[in-house]
């Protein structure tokens, strides 16, 4: 219901349930982005071995070069949003970017075949989908940090309303997956990948669509910093800043075309910057802070460094457990085929029921002086991701053949939803609280990398587990695959312990901060 009402600024200001009415357009905005974002994820590991014919380990590190690229350009679209563009005009370049390269992907050429023992496929349409995904990955560089920017600008700094506010954002993105992995997992695998793909895409023009419609809303609260000095003509007379940045967009474009051809290097790429930025912390916190603020730096770098471990177990979703669910499980369920892509509606499904348990478990134990601190829920975060890996594993071996109890899965999708609850809702939020006002960007910009980093990580991992060779399909070595879940669930247990134990001396140097 819209209305319109005097603000606590004394302006009147339109509302849509109790918000800014801006809301609902980032809110519809960010659902289609995710409605096609997560339905592209859903088909992308099965569309690469089962069209493509790459190996579980080629798919996989495609996978990770992709999700890891994905997270890594929010740093640069989120700078040229705040130096120039602005964080509207970003979203919308994004968008475009987005519907290109999801459309893109519904041509998805001549099946790959196997001729004389080798894969031969198309070259030309495997050029084009590396293509589509360097549109994807730029796209989402644009949008992602920069459409909850918009979001913030809606509210101002001492509004009451904009906790509440994230929070209905946050459930466009549970909504937009959870309709994704249903309806174009289901039509992609059942129909055609061209139809999913595009089905995707199609979500994206919707989305973009409703935010170009939906500007004027926004009023005027997610403009360029400066309009004189972006329209400032720097260039051959008339080709001014704004124009430079798309144009660096589309080089962009490129560039991770190159990158995703080369998945190793990416990784290359991902650690070294890693490693950097972890120097350039350190050196920070020696030379140019108060002992208050290095040893909050300290917290950050080590939460930074155990939170990767569980970034590459999640982000198996994707990659492995989507081939299994393939490969190993009865999918027929109460009289329903569930397609492989589908088994990640497990995910937004168990959000939505198990985020307002959580919320109150952490209130009731707020309340009663019982409420872990943020080192502690990463800590928690990595034990439960870790048992639920080990349990996955074990109920796996009870089941022979390859139609096992479709159970494990919602299992092993339980755990990792409960694990996510534990970390995601706290990590930003922390490095912004303990961060140096100097270097908050930076530091925010180090969370983001590092996430990049689990992401590729999930990849490698997933790509350790095929059979060896050109396994057409992407055929899984199960018992390679149990051995490696099992020493990295045990790893992951045994860092989140290790947390657990540190948790005391990190809370110290926290000072106050929680």
């Amino acid at each position: 219901m819209t209305e319109t009402v005097v603000s606590t600024e004394g302006s009147q200001e339109r509302e849509f349930l109790g918000h800014p009415i801006g809301l609902s357009i980032c809110f519809l905005t960010e659902m289609w982005e995710r409605f096609s974002f997560y339905g592209m994820r859903a088909l992308l590991i099965l569309y690469l071995t089962k069209h493509f014919l790459f190996s579980t380990g080629e798919a996989s590190l495609i996978y990770a070069a992709y999700t890891g690229l994905i997270y890594m350009l929010p740093i640069l679209g989120g700078y040229f949003a705040d130096r120039y563009l602005g964080s509207r005009k970003a979203v919308v370049y994004g968008g475009l970017l987005l519907v290109i390269g999801h459309l893109s992907l519904a041509f998805e050429g001549p099946p790959a075949e196997i001729v004389a023992g080798a894969v031969a496929r198309s070259e030309e349409y495997v050029s084009i989908f590396f293509m589509s995904l360097a549109f994807i990955v730029t796209g989402v560089g644009f949008l992602k940090a920069n459409i909850s920017t918009v979001v913030g600008a809606l509210y101002g700094p001492n509004d009451p309303r904009r906790d509440g506010g994230f929070t209905i954002f946050y459930m466009g993105i549970n909504v937009g997956s959870f309709l994704a992995t249903i309806i174009v997992a289901g039509v992609g695998e059942t129909y055609g990948w061209g139809y999913g793909f595009g089905l995707a895409g199609f979500g994206m023009l919707i989305g973009l669509a409703t935010f170009l419609w939906g500007q004027h809303l926004l009023e005027g609260r997610a403009e360029p910093p400066n309009e004189t000095e972006l329209k400032e003509p720097i260039f051959a007379g008339f080709l001014n800043r704004e124009h430079i940045i798309y144009i660096v967009g589309l080089g962009l474009v490129g560039l991770m075309w190159f990158m995703m051809q080369f998945q190793e290097l990416v990784g290359q790429l991902l650690d070294g910057t890693g490693i950097l930025v972890l120097l350039i912390l350190m050196a920070y916190g020696f030379l140019k802070s108060t002992k208050e603020e290095r040893e909050r730096i300290f917290v950050v770098i080590i939460l930074l460094l155990f939170m990767t471990m569980f970034w590459m177990l999640f982000e198996q979703q994707g990659a492995s457990l989507t081939l299994i669910a393939d490969q190993q499980i009865d999918r027929n369920v109460a009289g329903l085929n569930i397609t492989a892509g589908q088994v990640q509606t497990l995910n937004p499904f168990f959000i939505i029921v198990l985020a307002p348990i959580f919320a109150m478990m952490w209130t009731k134990m707020g309340h009663a002086g019982f409420e872990p601190s943020t080192p502690a829920k990463f800590a928690l975060a990595l034990i439960i991701v870790g048992l639920g890996y080990l349990l996955f594993v074990w109920g796996m071996s009870l089941d022979a053949g390859t139609d096992k109890s479709f159970l494990w899965m919602v299992q092993i999708y339980f755990f990792l939803t409960a694990a996510e609850l534990c970390i995601s809702p706290v990590g930003l939020s922390m490095v912004t609280k303990l961060s140096p006002t100097r270097i908050v960007g930076m530091t925010m910009g180090s969370f983001f990398l590092f996430i990049a980093i689990g992401n590729y990580k999930a990849g490698e991992l997933s790509s350790l587990m095929g059979v060896g060779g050109h396994d057409a399909g992407g055929a899984l070595d199960m018992d390679k695959t149990n051995e490696l879940f099992m020493y990295a669930g045990g790893l992951s247990v045994g860092m989140g312990l290790l947390l657990l134990a540190l948790t005391p001396l990190i809370r110290k140097w926290m000072h106050g901060v929680h």
